[in-house]
């Protein structure tokens, strides 16, 4: 049985905790032991993507410092929180020994779609989910992680999905952390262009590998009225668990309510 650590993220953690849960599901569902430091937080992205690089140090190190205790694969189901932290060596560069460090935290840590198929060397969970899907590459996957055909293998082999192709496919969504505050109306405008390019297809659901991504594009169709069901491929590869998808999406209210279910 091979021990991996698993990274939660703070969006999984307080937001999405269904996507925490079955990430841990999914992982010993394929044989692993999952073990979860609990000194591990923030891992900075927020202040990071604004610049601030010297203030988000002490939240890096915190980082680096939960997941030293072993050698052990890091897992996390969020994207664009394992882009962040393969920067850490670049951005404690200045820091030798904290850089070293770094490295060796960035080179045990995997997206979990790159995960599963490159490490555990699986394409077919036995996921099972009737319909018509979309999947959206996040930014932080195919640009920052080099991660494009793993996710779209895993779902290829979901018995009954049918994933269909749209305008644009990897077009950002608008929603790049602050910038979609700090420029929100270019960020609208983004998320409204990707939402009609899905809504053309017509497909029953939406999925992607980051909450923060699927949050901002369930919010555009949630306003809309489209009844598109939005989410997380974990949710999918777990599908054959899940009496009612419906506990799963992702809408636009997820960014105030604290899941339980």
């Amino acid at each position: 049985m091979m021990k991996v650590n698993f990274f939660v993220t703070c969006l999984c953690d307080v937001v999405k905790s269904n996507v925490a849960k079955k990430t841990v599901l999914l992982l010993e569902q394929l044989g692993c032991e999952v073990l979860f430091p609990k000194e591990q937080g923030c891992c900075g992205q927020p202040s990071l993507n604004s610049g601030y690089i010297e203030s988000s140090k002490p939240a890096m190190k915190s980082l680096i410092r939960a997941f030293e205790g072993n050698d052990y694969p890091i897992v996390t189901p969020a994207g664009s929180c394992a882009a962040a932290v393969k920067k850490y060596p670049e951005y404690l560069a200045d820091e030798p020994e904290w850089a070293v460090r770094a490295q060796a935290i960035s080179d045990r840590l995997f997206e979990l779609t790159q995960f599963i198929v490159n490490e555990l060397k699986v394409e077919n969970v036995g996921a099972k989910l009737s319909g018509r899907g979309v999947y959206h590459p996040s930014c932080s996957l195919i640009r920052k992680l080099g991660v494009r055909e793993e996710p779209l293998k895993l779902l290829g082999n979901v018995e009954g999905l049918e994933l269909v192709g749209i305008k644009n496919q990897e077009t950002c969504c608008g929603f790049g952390g602050t910038f979609s505050i700090k420029m929100a109306e270019i960020s609208g405008e983004m998320v409204k262009e990707k939402a009609a390019n899905i809504t053309a297809v017509t497909p029953d659901y939406l999925i992607g590998a980051d909450v923060s991504c699927l949050m901002n594009i369930a919010g555009r169709l949630s306003r809309e009225g489209k009844t598109v069901k939005v989410l997380h491929i974990v949710d999918v590869l777990m599908s054959n668990i899940v009496d009612d998808l419906s506990q799963s999406t992702i809408t636009n209210n997820d960014s105030l309510t604290v899941e339980v279910n």
